[in-house]
C-alpha cells in the first residue's frame, strides 16, 4: 500500500475509533445518570411496616468514626424505625482507644430512647488474647511457617460475631416478637437512608442484602467477602467492578446486583436462619485446612451456610455507599454525578482490559485453592470431609497481631 494510502485508512480508523469512545461516553453517561435518580430516592424508601430489625456491630479502636458519624447515624436510623421495633447487640473487644467512652455515650442515648439493647465492653487486648497458651485440642489455631503456634484472625471474629448473635433468641422471647431482619454496621460512616435503602433492597426479599464500602475512593474496600454471581472476584476495585455477566450487567441497569457474598460495610440479612433451633453462625475453615497456607473470610462463608441464600439471593446494592472515613463517604456521595464521566469511562475501560489478566489470575488462584483441598481431603480420615465454600478461601495467611492482624 502506498504511503499515501496508509495515512488514509489510519484517518478513518482514528475516527471510527473516535466514534465508539463518542458512543461508548453517551452509553456510560446514561447509566451513571440512573445511578443518581435512583439515590435521589431513598427518603422514599421504607422497611415493611413493624418490622423487627436486630441491629449488629463488633467495635475495635473505632473511636474516631462512632464520634464523629456512627452514634449519630444509628440514632437517627432508631428513630426513624421506632425504638420499640429495634434491639442493638454491640460487642466491643479490648480497645485501647476512646471507643469504651464512646460506646458509653451510645448506651446512655438508647436508654433514655428505651432501647432494647447489649452493649458488651471487654477489657482483654489483642495481646492479652496472643498470651494465652492453647491446649492441644483448642481449636482456631494455625503452626506458622517458623513453627509457631499462632491464633488465627478468621476464627477470632467468627467467635465476636457469634456472640453478638446469640443476644437475638433471647431478644426476641423477651420482646415476643422474632426479628425480621439482621442489620450489620462495619464501624463505617452512614446516614439512616443509608440504612433503609438497604433494608429496602428487592422490597425487602433477600437472603442478604449490601452496600459498597469506601476507605480510599473511587477503590471499594472490601475486596475478601465480595464474589460476583459466578463466584469470582471482581475484576477491578473501581467502578463498574464485574466481569460481563449477570452481576455486571444489573450494575449497569442501575438495578440490585445479584452476586453469590457481600459484606461491605452495611448489611441486611434475613433474620429466620439465625432464629432456628439449629441456628445460622459465623465460622472460619477447619484448621487442618487453613494450615495449608488458606484462608476464607467468616463474611463470605455465612453467605454459603445460610440456607436462604439459594431461594432468596445475596445482593448488592450500588447505590448505597459508605466510607471508613468521613472524607471517604463525602467522596462518594457528592452532589454531582458518582461515579463522574472521567472515573466511569476510565473505570469501563480499565474493566474491559484488565479482563484478561483478572481471568488467568482467577484461574490460578482457584487451581492452588482447588490442588491444596484434594491434599487436605487425601489426608483427611474422614472420607466426607468437605468445604462447601470454595469460591471464598484466597491463599492466604492470617494471624491475630497485638496491633491488629497479619499475613503469615
Amino acid at each position: 500500500m502506498r504511503p499515501r494510502g496508509r495515512r488514509k485508512l489510519c484517518h478513518v480508523l482514528l475516527l471510527i475509533a473516535l466514534i465508539l469512545v463518542a458512543a461508548d461516553t453517551v452509553f456510560v453517561f446514561n447509566r451513571v445518570s440512573l445511578h443518581v435518580s435512583i439515590s435521589t430516592t431513598f427518603p422514599d424508601l421504607q422497611p415493611r411496616r413493624n418490622e423487627r430489625i436486630f441491629i449488629a456491630s463488633i467495635h475495635w479502636n473505632s473511636a474516631k468514626i462512632l464520634k464523629s458519624h456512627w452514634n449519630d447515624a444509628v440514632m437517627s436510623l432508631i428513630r426513624h424505625l421506632g425504638p420499640e421495633n429495634v434491639y442493638v447487640s454491640i460487642l466491643e473487644s479490648g480497645s485501647w482507644d476512646d471507643t469504651k467512652e464512646a460506646l458509653r455515650a451510645l448506651d446512655a442515648q438508647l436508654e433514655h430512647l428505651g432501647v432494647g439493647r447489649t452493649i458488651l465492653l471487654e477489657n482483654a487486648t489483642h495481646k492479652d488474647e496472643l498470651a494465652k497458651v492453647p491446649s492441644p485440642d483448642d481449636t482456631g489455631y494455625v503452626l506458622s511457617p517458623e513453627g509457631t503456634r499462632e491464633l488465627r484472625r478468621i476464627p477470632y471474629l467468627a467467635r465476636l460475631r457469634n456472640r453478638v448473635m446469640s443476644e437475638i433468641l433471647h431478644a426476641a422471647k423477651s420482646q415476643g416478637r422474632d426479628f425480621a431482619k439482621v442489620l450489620w454496621l462495619n464501624d463505617v460512616a452512614f446516614r439512616a437512608e443509608d440504612a433503609i435503602a438497604v433494608l429496602s433492597t428487592n422490597d425487602g426479599h433477600y437472603a442478604a442484602a449490601c452496600s459498597l464500602d469506601f476507605s480510599e475512593p473511587p477503590l471499594y474496600y472490601d475486596t475478601f467477602a465480595l464474589r460476583d454471581d459466578h463466584g469470582r472476584k471482581t475484576v477491578s476495585q473501581v467502578w463498574p467492578y464485574f466481569y460481563p455477566g449477570k452481576s455486571y450487567g444489573a450494575l449497569l441497569a442501575g438495578k440490585p446486583v445479584p452476586v453469590q457474598s457481600c459484606w461491605n460495610g452495611l448489611v441486611a440479612m434475613d433474620a429466620a436462619p439465625f432464629q432456628e433451633t439449629d441456628a445460622l453462625h459465623f465460622r472460619g475453615i477447619p484448621d487442618s485446612l487453613s494450615q495449608l497456607h488458606l484462608e476464607a473470610s467468616e463474611c463470605c462463608l455465612i453467605h454459603v451456610d445460610n440456607p436462604l441464600t439459594a431461594s432468596k439471593g445475596v445482593w448488592l446494592n450500588p447505590s448505597v455507599r459508605v466510607g471508613y472515613t468521613g472524607e471517604a463517604y463525602a467522596a462518594v456521595n457528592p452532589n454531582a454525578t458518582w461515579p463522574s464521566m472521567r472515573e466511569a469511562v476510565l473505570g469501563l475501560w480499565k474493566a474491559r482490559l484488565g479482563v484478561g489478566g483478572a481471568t488467568w489470575k482467577h484461574f490460578w488462584e482457584q487451581w492452588t485453592v482447588q490442588s491444596r483441598i484434594r491434599r487436605w481431603k487425601a489426608r483427611s480420615q474422614d472420607t466426607m470431609v468437605e468445604e462447601r465454600g470454595v469460591n471464598c478461601i484466597v491463599n492466604e495467611m492470617q494471624v491475630l497481631a497485638a496491633n491488629g492482624w497479619k499475613h503469615v
